[in-house]
C-alpha cells in the first residue's frame, strides 16, 4: 500500500487530485453528504412549515408590538392607534424630520425616511390616515411631504423631496448641499395609490383618487381620479366610478 504524501501541495489539494485510496474515499464521501437530502415525509414535513411559519409569524407579531413598535413610535412626534410594522425591525430615519402619522397605518420596516439637514424651519413628513407603504420605499422630505388617508405606496418606491447634490459640478465636488431652488413640498391626495417603482419628483402634487402605474416617474402634478403612467407620467384616462 503506498504512503500519503502530501509534500507537493496543501492537503486540501491532495485530497481533491490525488488517486490514493484515502483522497478517493474523502471525494466519495464529500460528494454523499453534498448532494445528500432529506426525503419529505408526507404528512409530517407540511404540518411541521404550518407550525413553523404560525410560530414564527406569531413571534414576529409580539416582538413588533412589544419592542419595535415603541422604538419607532418614541422616534416620532405623534401617532394615532393601530400603527403596525410589517416585518423586523424599525424605519430607518436620517436627519432632522418631524413625522406624524394618523390612525391604522401599515409601515413597511425596510422603509427609509430622510430629512434634508440644510432645511429651515426642519423638514415635516405628515402621513394619514390608514396609509400602507411598501417595502424599500424611500421618503426624503425636503420642506414638507404630506400624504393623504388611505393612500397605498407599493415597495421600492421614491419620494424625491429634495436633490440631495447640487447641479454645480464644483460645488458637488467639495461635498457642498443642494440649494433651496432644489428642494419643494410633495402633496400626494388621499385614496392615491402609487404602483410598484413608482418615482415622485420635488413640487408634484397627486390628485385625490388617482393611479399612477408601476415604473412611473412624475416629475409634474397630476389631477386627480385619473391613470397614469410613463416616463415621466402622463395621463391615460379617467378611472370611472363602480357604481
Amino acid at each position: 500500500m503506498p504512503p500519503i504524501k502530501t509534500t507537493s501541495g496543501s492537503l486540501r489539494t491532495w485530497l481533491k487530485t490525488n488517486d490514493h485510496w484515502a483522497a478517493r474515499l474523502v471525494r466519495f464521501v464529500h460528494y454523499g453528504l453534498r448532494h445528500a437530502s432529506m426525503p419529505v415525509i408526507p404528512g409530517v414535513h407540511i404540518a411541521l412549515y404550518h407550525l413553523h411559519t404560525r410560530s414564527m409569524g406569531f413571534l414576529i407579531s409580539t416582538v413588533s408590538k412589544l419592542y419595535w413598535t415603541p422604538l419607532f413610535r418614541a422616534r416620532i412626534a405623534g401617532t394615532g392607534a393601530g400603527l403596525l410594522l410589517v416585518g423586523t425591525g424599525i424605519p430607518l430615519v436620517t436627519g432632522p424630520v418631524t413625522i406624524r402619522c394618523g390612525h391604522n397605518c401599515r409601515l413597511s420596516t425596510h422603509l427609509t425616511i430622510s430629512g434634508r439637514t440644510s432645511s429651515t424651519p426642519s423638514p415635516h413628513l405628515e402621513i394619514g390616515n390608514n396609509v400602507g407603504i411598501g417595502w424599500q420605499t424611500t421618503i426624503a422630505v425636503g420642506k414638507k411631504v404630506i400624504i393623504g388617508d388611505n393612500v397605498r405606496i407599493a415597495g421600492s418606491s421614491f419620494i424625491a423631496g429634495y436633490a440631495g447634490h447640487p447641479l454645480d459640478a464644483k460645488a458637488r465636488a467639495l461635498g457642498q448641499p443642494d440649494l433651496d431652488d432644489q428642494v419643494a413640498d410633495v402633496i400626494i391626495e388621499s385614496d392615491v395609490w402609487l404602483g410598484t417603482g413608482v418615482k415622485v419628483m420635488s413640487g408634484v402634487c397627486i390628485g385625490q383618487g388617482t393611479v399612477v402605474v408601476a415604473g412611473s416617474i412624475v416629475t409634474k402634478s397630476l389631477p386627480a381620479g385619473v391613470l397614469a403612467a410613463g416616463v415621466p407620467a402622463k395621463v391615460l384616462r379617467n378611472i370611472e366610478e363602480v357604481s
